[in-house]
Formats: structure tokens, sequence, C-alpha cells
């Protein structure tokens, strides 16, 4: 089989894993909330964005390799924390982990993970990132950033845009609890998927296994009262403070919306922001996460920043870079990957990925990733004199989003 010409895209991806992961667990990795228009804001957002091709540019070889927070790494892009990794495919964390380790790019483990750090941190050679939901019993915050430290996790993300749940109504039509109830629907979904069902009775039923270490039986099978909720707190700026002190690796703070939260954060010390919408499935009726991101740049020119948010090729990691993204992080595409193709995945979709980016660059002309945001079509040409004094009457303010 010719992985190229039965899976060309990230949506061929998706649709295999849809037929081959059982429903309530695709519905978990799929479904944005409410009516899901901020996912659907997302991926309007970047399709708006236009290179102007280039022409005669020579030949076009760009180099991927980047450096973000000290750290070298083959690509611009990486694998984002996705909680219950493992539900979508067994052993999914390990997969990833090892994966981001050999072709160096970084992953993030989420502390709703179904492995412990233990488990995946010596996987990732020590450059992992740890993502945190705060809990509220500081001995138990402290005592998981020293697990994370001590497996090899080097840089801490804590991800602030989850104040409290989201009803995300497709899963609940689903049923899905987590860990998922045993009922005669899920058996059904579970045994017309079998290679998913046989990995899973291998590596063990899909747990919250960090949070679960602290509360024992006390979380009930609900799916807004699993382990991880019954332990979580709610963080505010002293809580930020006492992390900066208690981490003394890189620190990310995941989920910034607005240029005068990124600038009090940069002022506590964090070290980079992560511009996130959460891909559409905590909080509906805000923007897109691209549409924040030319104005978040404006106002931190020398803040390192990450993208996220609806990104499914390499030419939508091109517009992110174009707009002022320094990096960019992926999670739904690489569940899919494996959902598709299980451990051969994510090999594919980062073919996929890295292609797609080096052949739209030889459109745009653009040799080096510093190109790109010149190549950006906003609309007109203001520095011709064009005949007749005519202009794009489609031209918006900015020109950036005008067809």
């Amino acid at each position: 089989m010719t992985l190229d010409l039965d899976y060309p895209a990230v949506s061929d991806l998706r649709r295999a894993a849809r037929r081959r992961i059982p429903h309530f667990a695709f519905e978990y990795l799929d479904s944005g909330t409410g009516r899901e228009l901020q996912v659907a804001a997302n991926r309007a957002a970047l399709d708006a964005v236009r290179f102007l091709p280039g022409i005669l540019p020579g030949e076009v070889a760009p180099d991927f390799a980047t450096q973000f927070l000290g750290e070298n790494w083959s690509r611009p892009y990486g694998i984002a924390p996705l909680g219950m990794s493992g539900l979508i495919w067994p052993g999914a964390e390990a997969m990833l982990a090892r994966f981001a380790h050999e072709v160096g790019i970084p992953y993030a483990l989420s502390t709703v993970a179904t492995r412990l750090p233990e488990d995946i941190g010596p996987l990732t050679g020590g450059r992992g990132w740890f993502q945190l939901y705060c809990p509220r019993d500081p001995e138990i915050r402290r005592d998981m950033l020293a697990r994370a430290r001590t497996s090899g996790f080097s840089t801490l993300v804590f991800t602030v845009d989850v104040p409290d749940d989201s009803r995300r109504e497709r899963q609940r039509r689903a049923r899905l609890t987590l860990p998922p109830r045993i009922t005669p629907r899920v058996v059904w979904e579970v045994a017309t998927r079998p290679r998913w069902a046989l990995g899973t009775w291998r590596v063990g039923e899909p747990r919250i296994r960090l949070p679960e270490s602290y509360v024992g039986d006390r979380a009930s099978r609900d799916s807004t009262a699993h382990a991880g909720h019954v332990i979580r707190g709610a963080p505010d700026w002293d809580t930020l403070r006492a992390l900066r002190e208690e981490w003394d690796g890189p620190m990310i703070v995941k989920g910034v919306m607005d240029p005068v939260s990124g600038r009090r954060l940069m002022d506590e010390g964090v070290d980079a922001i992560w511009i996130s919408n959460h891909g559409g499935r905590q909080f509906e009726p805000g923007p897109a996460s691209l549409d924040v991101l030319p104005g978040m740049r404006a106002a931190l020119p020398d803040t390192p920043l990450i993208f996220d948010s609806g990104v499914a090729s390499g030419v939508d990691v091109l517009r992110a870079l174009a707009l002022g993204a320094d990096f960019v992080m992926l999670g739904r595409a690489w569940h899919y990957a494996l959902g598709a193709l299980a451990e051969r995945g994510p090999a594919h979709l980062h073919h996929i990925l890295t292609e797609d980016m080096r052949l739209n660059m030889a459109q745009i002309g653009a040799h080096r990733m510093t190109d790109l945001a010149a190549r950006l079509w906003r609309g007109d040409f203001p520095d011709l004199a064009i005949a007749g004094g005519a202009r794009n009457p489609g031209a918006g303010a900015d020109g950036l989003h005008s067809g």
C-alpha cells in the first residue's frame, strides 16, 4: 500500500480514523463545543490567509530547522497535549513521545493522559513538555511538578483557558464518560473495532492515571467527575507566581487570546505565550486563534509565540508562521494519524506536513521561513501605480483576509 496515494492529506487520515476507532472515542477527539462555530471560525481564518505565488525563484530548498526556547528542533511544529490520548489509540502517548524524540520535534504530555509521566518522560530524551491542569492542593501540584521533572520533562506548559467545564454536546450524545463506562452500546462500538479493542486489551483500560494516583477511588465514572476534575483547582495570578518559583525550567502559558494578558504574563517571568482557543472545544463565542495572532505579535514583538487551533496541513503551518508565530502545535491531526495507521501514522503525517510546506514554499518563492510574511497577499499592490488608478475593491481594512 502506498500511503501517499491512500492518505495524501489530514482529511484522509480523519476519515480512516473515524472508521477504525469506536464512535465515542472519535467524538471525543473530533468534537468542539456548542454548535462548533469556533471550530468553523478557526478553519475559515486559516483558509482566508493567502500568499502571492512567486516566479523564477531558482531552486527552493528550505531548511525547516528551528530554534525555540533554547532547543534545536527539526521542524517548526510539534505535538500538542491531548487529554486521554490513549483513548484514541492504545499506547498513543508512548508512540507519539518516541516518534517526536526520533525526528526532533517537541511532544507535550497532558496532566490527564492515560500514562504517567514516569512512563513517558524517559521516551522524550529529556526534551518533553509537561502540560499542567493545576490542582487546587499545592502539595499535589508540587509533587506533580517534581515527578514530571524527575521523569525527564524539561518544559512546563501551564494551561489557563479551562476555568470550568465545557458541555461538548457531541461527547454527551455519544454517551462518553471518562473512563468509558461499560454499556451494551460501548461493547458494540468496541467489538466492531477489533484492532482498537485488541490493543486496549494489551495496554489496559484508558484511565487518567496521574490524577488517579492522588485520589484513588474517590473519582466517579462520570464525564464531569473524573479524577482530573476532582483535584482541579481554580488557578489565579498567585498560582502563576507559585509555579514560576517551583519550576526551574522554561515555562509556557497556553490558552492566551489577548495582548494585555500576554504582556502581564511576560512581566511575571513566563518564557513563551501559547495562543490557543483549545481547538474550539472550550468556549464557542470567542474569536479564531489566528485572528488574534497578528495583534499579539504587534504587541509583543520579542516574545516567543506558539500557535494552535485548527491546523490541518503544512500550508496552515506556513500561514501561522507568516502572521507572527514562532512555533506551531497540532493535536487532533496526530491522533487522526494514529487512528488511521496506528504506529505508522505519525511518520506519515510528518511526511505530509513536511512535503506540503516544502512544495508551497516553492510556489510562494520563499527560500526561508522568514520570507513568508513578505509574500502575504494583502488585497492590492499599494506601492504600484496601477493603470487608471484602479485598486482591488475587495480589499479589507488590512487586506489580509480579502478575496
